[in-house]
């Protein structure tokens, strides 16, 4: 399994409660593809660079998550699905080289 980082933009329309019942959804189905979730870090609303769907702000999460590399695709469609999501950056995690 590989590590990978998710962060995800959620519409700013949704209040707190929300936006974390779509984190647990997401993190259900980490589990579900037989990955495991090791952190998750809310951010909070912040400003975007730009206006997305014409919302001007967002809700920012942050999660570490472990996934085979085979589920990898599945798990980015399930993301595109969930319209509350405006925007996801879905990265390898790589280790750092030692000196």
């Amino acid at each position: 399994m590989r590590k990978y980082e998710l962060m995800s933009v959620f519409k700013p329309n949704l209040d707190a409660e929300e936006v974390d019942k779509i984190i647990e959804k997401i993190n259900s189905v980490i589990t579900e593809f037989g990955g495991s979730v090791e952190s998750v870090d809310k951010a909070g609303r912040k400003k975007l660079a730009y206006d997305i769907q014409n919302f001007r702000d967002g809700y920012f999460a942050t999660t570490i998550l472990s996934l085979p590399a085979d589920k990898v695709a599945e798990f980015k469609r399930q993301l595109r699905l969930n319209d509350n999501i405006l925007r996801t950056m879905f990265m390898e995690v790589s280790e750092k080289a030692s000196v």
